[in-house]
């Protein structure tokens, strides 16, 4: 290696401290040395494409499982340039993103249209210092550059190397095994989640491929228009169905600086099943959304129910325990700021998050419910029949 090219790595990697603790302590920036954390690798290279393209630069993110036990994620984005033109975001280079953890998210001015595959949100220099070896592309402005690490080190400075007839980015990186436990990602476990956001990204086209199988390469691919509507429609794809359709709606809100999104059905029977999201990371164990959501829920059918004398005023009302049971629902916020309740990040906080959700819930459910009365009256009626109080 060269003078020019030592110069260049002291400069350009993560600080020596900060490269070797990631190293070290792998679990404290991925969660696991196991498959998790494995998995946690592609989410954290695949977010920056998915977020790249849902700001209008391109259409697709495809992830692929190579044959030589790597994982390559491309986008036909524009294609990040390695180092930020004039005035822009000293961070807003791929360079940048592959070197230094990505921890001011939350706190861009277009928060709230990030997209996070899980609640870590490090970014892409997890996978450049706990790979053997990383390679980037950048298809932009007629040209193709390329730079590769090792183990978080840059071996040398970006490279032209040949003309590009079109735009786009691809990384490409292969997990160490001196850190995780295996190196074999779960195609089954990928898929699920790609879909999830795909799901959550109405537009979004997403693609998982495997080329490890002997028997040939395996693929699936994913968009969805109606976006959480179409998530409900695939969870009770094989139930009979209280309504004939899904109720999904969205709607920004000032006050909890979001988006929210929301949709629901009944089935027959059963219990209730409701997913929710932050960011379009899964919050497991739920939070301020979910509470707003079924609060918003009750609030909407127990007032519709009165109005039309469905219920009478000494009846109970339609609490959140009654109307869950054979609900359906996916519940998702899109937050400049999400706040977070304990270590782990699986539960969302904030007051104003749970107001926002039940207003918008309380008034678009109402209006759907006012404008389908039949549909309505069927749906109280089950709850009412099924959930009715045993006498004596």
């Amino acid at each position: 290696m060269t003078e020019a090219n030592s110069e260049y790595d002291a400069a350009r990697v993560i600080e020596v401290e900060g490269r070797e603790l990631m190293r070290k302590r792998p679990s404290m920036y991925v969660g696991s040395t196991g498959v998790r954390g494995l998995h946690q690798l592609v989410y954290e290279v695949a977010s920056r494409s998915v977020n790249e393209i849902l700001a209008g630069g391109g259409g697709c993110v495809d992830v692929t499982l190579t044959r030589d036990g790597g994982i390559r994620i491309a986008d036909d984005g524009p294609g990040i340039p390695f180092e930020a033109a004039g005035g822009a975001r000293a961070d807003d280079g791929l360079e940048t993103l592959l070197t230094r953890p990505d921890t001011d998210t939350e706190l861009r001015p277009d928060g709230r249209n990030t997209v996070r595959w899980s609640v870590y949100g490090i970014g892409p220099c997890a996978a450049t210092v706990m790979s053997s070896r990383l390679t980037a592309e950048v298809r932009r402005g007629g040209v193709r550059r390329v730079q590769e690490y090792a183990r978080g080190v840059a071996l040398a400075a970006p490279a032209a190397a040949g003309p590009a007839t079109d735009t786009g980015t691809t990384i490409a990186f292969w997990p160490d095994p001196d850190i995780f436990d295996t190196v074999e990602c779960s195609f089954a476990v990928l898929a699920r989640r790609v879909r999830e956001v795909a799901l959550l990204n109405r537009g979004l086209t997403l693609s998982l491929t495997d080329e490890r199988p002997a028997g040939g390469t395996r693929s699936v691919r994913f968009r969805y228009p109606d976006g959480a509507g179409d998530f409900v429609a695939l969870l009770d794809a094989e139930t009979e169905w209280v309504l004939p359709e899904v109720i999904a709606f969205e709607w920004e809100d000032d006050g909890m600086a979001g988006i929210a999104e929301a949709a629901l059905s009944w089935r027959r029977g059963g219990e209730e099943r409701v997913r929710s999201f932050a960011n379009s990371a899964p919050t497991p164990e739920g939070g301020t959304h979910e509470d707003g959501f079924r609060a918003g829920v009750a609030t909407a059918l127990t007032e519709y129910a009165l109005r039309h004398g469905l219920l009478k005023p000494d009846d109970p009302g339609l609490g959140a325990d009654r109307v869950g049971e054979g609900l359906t629902a996916v519940v998702s916020v899109r937050l400049d700021r999400p706040e977070y309740e304990g270590s782990t990040g699986g539960r969302l906080g904030g007051a104003t998050v749970r107001d926002g959700v039940e207003q918008g819930v309380r008034e678009h459910l109402g209006d759907w419910l006012d404008r389908h009365p039949e549909r309505a009256a069927a749906i109280i009626g089950r709850i009412t029949r099924d959930t009715a109080p045993d006498e004596g």
